[in-house]
């Protein structure tokens, strides 16, 4: 097997002008071009995509529909005056999501990034209470370890540690422990943990004052606990709280959205309805800066009496740009005409028993869809660092997963094959022997 290194002897010599998007160091790699599920960096070396870019690429790096689709609308219209109207392409797309998502749902507005459409989610939640007489239901609730994006307002929802550099948050963000952290932190058996974080929302919403609690914002599978997954119950029990206290349930779909679970979006693979849906990540195939929020019934009424599309300005220039629009009109059109979810089916079903064996009792796999968390088995020391270190040995040998603490996620594209699952699984076979040891 041959090992796929960095490409760092490829960058130019002068990093005075280079964009820090990511940290330099010897491990970070010059990508050059793409094909498929593969990638290549300056050296000409390849690496195996398994994690499709950041759960984005579902449908590889060379999908000729959405690079058609974008090439006939650059040269048709690239922009318009978004002051002033809107385009066709961003008029379809808005229709197809819309379609994919739930009953419930019944209005998409269009937004550049995740971030970007957890910001609006919130916006439209004091919005939404505000036009109904409740001025000063403004809190809102979200998971601790949980991720909802990179500017201020969507790191403040982010309930984790490491955001604290920044300084004091949004205020009226209230962070509630997951299950997930309940079983871990303090061994609580798994249906009791879905049981007791329920009750623990309900008394926080209770302590915080029920007048004061506009939303919750809720990610179906949190992506930054290793995969960890909800379940149907503790959802549901979400569903009813909201509810009984007039808070706004949000899905962080970000993700899980656009067939990642199974379904089109968690909320059916979950059967349970939110207020709002925030999608992006994959539809756009990762051809262009897309997401979505995706709003109820009820919130589109109120949106139209506080102003319609005023009720989110400050927008942004290029939210529904015909350009991004066109590339998600397409990702979406492919997604259901080309029988994606029994695709999607096939190959998890595939991957699933053999990643399974592959990490063996090295660690806890959690799987849905073509979603991926295997928690591994490490204590003390060995435990902050275990996940990074199998991703490097991984990166090493030409495979691109994500690690971090103690886990590892994936999350193939939706057209890989049999052939390169096999390819993906041996070489993380390899990296878990040499990291954690024993045998498969």
């Amino acid at each position: 097997m041959s090992y796929a290194t960095t490409a760092s002897a490829a960058w130019p010599a002068d990093l005075s002008a280079y964009c820090f998007e990511v940290p330099y160091s010897s491990d970070t790699v010059l990508f050059d071009s793409a094909k498929g599920i593969r990638l290549f960096d300056a050296a000409g070396r390849e690496y195996l995509d398994g994690l499709s870019g950041v759960f984005v690429t579902c449908f590889g790096y060379d999908c000729q529909p959405i690079i058609d689709a974008i090439s006939n609308q650059l040269r048709v219209l690239p922009f318009n005056p978004p002051l002033h109207g809107t385009n066709r392409p961003a008029l379809e797309l808005a229709r197809s999501l819309v379609t994919l998502a739930p009953a419930s749902i019944t209005a998409a507005k269009l937004v550049n990034g995740g971030s970007e459409s957890i910001e609006a989610a919130m916006r439209i939640a004091r919005l939404y209470h505000r036009t109904r007489g409740n001025p000063g239901k403004v809190k809102v609730l979200s998971h601790y370890h949980g991720y909802h994006g990179s500017t201020f307002g969507s790191l403040s929802l982010t309930g984790r540690p490491d955001v604290a550099r920044f300084g004091p948050g949004v205020p009226g963000m209230v962070h509630v422990w997951p299950p997930d952290c309940l079983q871990e932190f303090w061994g609580v058996d798994a249906e009791v943990a879905q049981h007791l974080a329920a009750s623990m929302i309900e008394r926080t919403i209770q302590a915080e004052g029920p007048s004061s609690v506009a939303a919750i914002f809720v990610e179906p599978v949190i992506h930054l606990r290793g995969m960890a997954v909800s379940t149907t119950a503790y959802l549901s029990r979400l569903r009813e709280i909201c509810d009984q206290y007039d808070v706004l349930l949000v899905f962080d779909e970000i993700v899980t959205g656009f067939g990642r679970t199974g379904q089109p979006f968690a909320a059916q693979t979950f059967n349970v309805s939110p207020d709002i849906l925030c999608v992006g990540k994959g539809i756009s195939g990762g051809y262009s800066p897309l997401a979505a929020v995706l709003m109820s019934q009820r919130i589109v009424e109120i949106l139209g009496e506080s102003g319609g599309p005023l009720s989110f300005a400050p927008s942004h220039t290029y939210a529904a740009n015909p350009i991004a629009s066109a590339a998600g009109a397409a990702a979406v059109r492919l997604f259901q005409e080309g029988s994606f979810l029994t695709r999607i089916q096939r190959l998890s079903d595939y991957v699933e028993p053999r990643l399974q064996a592959t990490v063996a009792g090295r660690g806890a796999l959690r799987a849905i869809g073509l979603l991926y968390g295997v928690k591994l088995a490490a204590n003390g020391a060995d435990r902050d660092g275990i996940g990074a270190a199998v991703a490097r040995a991984c990166l090493k040998r030409g495979l691109i997963i994500r690690g971090q603490d103690d886990w590892l996620v994936m999350a193939p594209a939706f057209v890989t094959s049999e052939t390169e699952v096999d390819h993906m699984l041996d070489i993380l076979g390899d990296a878990l022997d040499e990291i954690c040891g024993g045998d498969r």
